[in-house]
């Protein structure tokens, strides 16, 4: 189909390219292994587990704090011992959205690629190395690391910088109504939301290109 002057198609990381979800769900896999072999039917645990996380968006210090109250420990460990377990484990869990590799390598033939993701510098970048995914990328932002976070519009603008084209000359793809679709909208880029567990805010200022429920979707749009 073609999107007229665009030039670069950016993306977000989690709940975009890589599959958050599943990637969480192999995480506390690993914790009930590692923790709670004593708990015969781990089932309901999980899913408070996946509850309080809400869908990645919790500070994970708080998280922990959390879950060393409300969880049946046989010993308690340390806040600092399941932030380590979780920067290892968590890292070596990251599984890609179906048809990511495919969609980008596709993609990555008319356009310049790039990404743009919230939190921990030394977490994201595991992830993407784990999944060996740099050499996707022409340009890679990560929150921590960049000192903004969407929906700042300065996140937006060192990526614009980066690849050295205009705003409206990007497309910006991600699943967070405000994070994604407002913040990089707001900064002029075109945008395509991807729904995935983030519900619409019908206040937003910012409409879409595109809708999309899977990332094969953009083969046909692009």
């Amino acid at each position: 189909m073609g999107l007229g002057n665009v030039k670069a198609i950016i993306f977000d990381l989690d709940n975009t390219l890589l599959d958050r979800g599943t990637t969480f769900r192999r995480f506390i896999d690993s914790v009930v292994l590692q923790y709670f072999s004593h708990v015969n039917n781990p089932a309901d645990m999980i899913e408070r587990i996946i509850e309080l996380d809400q869908d990645g968006y919790k500070d994970k210090q708080e998280l922990f704090t959390e879950l060393l109250e409300e969880l049946p420990w046989q010993t308690k460990p340390g806040i600092a011992e399941l932030l380590d377990y979780y920067a290892e484990h968590y890292v070596k869990s990251a599984c890609l959205m179906e048809g990511a590799e495919e969609v980008i390598r596709q993609l990555g033939e008319n356009y310049k690629i790039g990404l743009i993701t919230n939190g921990k510098t030394h977490i994201q970048y595991g992830k993407i190395d784990q999944l060996d995914m740099r050499d996707w990328f022409d340009v890679i932002l990560v929150s921590e690391e960049a000192g903004v976070k969407k929906p700042h519009a300065g996140i937006f603008e060192m990526a614009v910088a980066q690849l050295g084209i205009s705003a409206d000359e990007c497309l910006y793809i991600g699943d967070h109504p405000v994070n994604d679709i407002q913040g990089a909208g707001g900064y002029g880029m075109q945008t395509i939301w991807f729904e995935v567990n983030q519900p619409w805010h019908e206040n937003l200022t910012v409409v879409p290109k595109h809708k999309i429920t899977h990332l094969r979707d953009l083969i046909e749009i692009c």
